[in-house]
């Protein structure tokens, strides 16, 4: 049977997703969905037991597959040492909102408050890409709440002017969104090229049209929304200073959020931050370089 007629009942896409819920699963977490009134419903992976004598980590996603995808090869190396609680940020995966925000702020609000319908008010967090942009919020919204922070390859500090500077490999918003969010094989290519160093060799259009067709066909207009709201009016001069303890991780070759944002952030952040640089690496760092990336969160959340 050809792949492309052997696509046509069975999904490779799922089957992995499958995968990766059965990882969760058997790692001691559950699936369960908090409705947080006015509208917003949010899904999340939490521990079966929440044991008080365990500190908590929140991982937050970027954009992308889902959370499984971005954090299920680290999950193993942490749920032995923490209570892990890995949301699905609001259109993705099952989180939705009926509310017309679109800001990292209202997310970071809208997590803060899962987290404590799940009485947790205390946690050290991990936020990759877009995630970064959300978890470096909840930083700076309750300094209480967040005790460390990791942000990996999160443009935190980019400004609206750096699209017009040249610093991006993309001209403007629409294609931005276009890549990010892929609705053609053509589309996902490029966004794979943008993400890693090394790439597969053999990606038949059959094989991206799937995982397009699973992962990214759900809440594209609110997804471009919030692009569009990340980068409109953003000034490094309204990005407040947060305080916590922070590792900053970036791909040394990183397309979409290039490294000399990572320096930016690590000057704004002061003398509580350090930069790691992981090398042979694209914007994709966690999924690329595992170990160094697992290494360096290690040393930080637990040395």
């Amino acid at each position: 049977m050809s792949p492309i007629k052997l696509s046509k009942w069975f999904s490779f896409t799922a089957s992995r997703d499958w995968f990766y819920r059965y990882s969760f699963t058997s790692a001691g977490l559950s699936s369960v969905t908090t409705n947080l009134g006015d509208g917003t419903v949010m899904h999340c992976w939490v521990p079966k037991i929440h044991k008080h004598s365990k500190p908590t980590l929140l991982l937050i996603h970027g954009f992308g597959a889902n959370a499984m995808w971005q954090y299920g090869e680290h999950l193993r190396h942490f749920t032995t040492r923490f209570n892990v609680y890995v949301p699905d940020l609001l259109f993705f995966g099952r989180s939705f909102t009926s509310r017309p925000e679109r800001t990292e702020s209202f997310q970071a609000s809208c997590v803060m408050k899962l987290m404590e319908a799940h009485g947790v008010l205390r946690m050290s967090l991990v936020g990759i890409s877009y995630g970064g942009f959300v978890g470096y919020s909840m930083a700076a919204q309750f300094p209480e709440a967040v005790e460390r922070v990791v942000l990996c390859c999160a443009g935190v500090c980019l400004e609206e002017k750096d699209m017009e500077d040249g610093l991006f490999k993309v001209s403007d918003l629409d294609e931005a969104a276009s890549i990010l969010l892929p609705q053609k094989p053509e589309k996902l290519r490029q966004l794979i090229s943008l993400s890693f160093v090394k790439q597969a060799r053999f990606m038949p259009s059959w094989f991206l049209s799937d995982f397009i067709n699973v992962m990214c066909k759900g809440f594209v207009e609110e997804r471009r929304e919030l692009i569009q709201t990340v980068l409109k009016d953003r000034s490094l001069s309204d990005l407040p200073v947060i305080k916590q303890p922070t590792l900053i991780i970036w791909g040394e070759q990183d397309q979409i959020f290039p490294l000399e944002l990572g320096y930016r952030l690590r000057r704004h952040v002061g003398e509580n931050a350090q930069l790691v640089i992981i090398k042979n690496a694209g914007h994709a760092v966690n999924l690329e370089k595992p170990k160094e990336f697992v290494k360096n969160l290690k040393l930080f959340l637990l040395g």
